[in-house]
């Protein structure tokens, strides 16, 4: 089994998602049961419109930090990252939209894991500590 020092501030071999679809850069936390990353809202984001990271931004973020936790996993036991999708989500509650140049950090603690299926509490937070977003999600992997 790999291991590897936290934060990890290149995270691309972790996700399956690409430039420009990535919406988090990196891994704060990890444990069995919960993840924290960071992502830094810069120019040319695909969900940045007037200086402002639109919701559908925040919520992939939320699902790209899951993602963290699956393909970390993965790679601490040496095998490639698994493709997955967002299976439903819910209570999404939006409460501020960060700005351009702001770090959020987005936790997610992980409620149920059975056969791929994912269900996870997730939490972002702006600079100030303060929750600007939260929800819940479940992430399948594709077989």
């Amino acid at each position: 089994m790999k291991k590897s020092n936290l934060p990890i501030t290149d995270v691309k071999h972790l996700i399956p998602q690409k430039e420009p679809f990535e919406m988090v850069d990196t891994l704060l936390g990890f444990s069995k049961t919960s993840v924290s990353s960071s992502f830094k809202i810069t120019e040319g984001n695909l969900f940045l419109k007037d200086d402002l990271f639109l919701e559908p931004g925040i919520i992939e973020n939320m699902a790209q930090t899951v993602a963290l936790h699956t393909g970390y996993d993965y790679f601490l036991r040496d095998e490639p990252a698994p493709t997955g999708y967002i299976g439903s989500v819910k209570k999404v509650e939006i409460f501020y939209l960060p700005k351009l140049n702001e770090i959020i950090t987005t936790k997610a603690e992980i409620l149920h894991e059975f056969m791929g299926v994912t269900m996870v509490k997730i939490e972002v937070f702006n600079t100030e500590k303060e929750v600007i977003a939260s929800g819940q999600m479940k992430t399948v992997i594709a077989s």
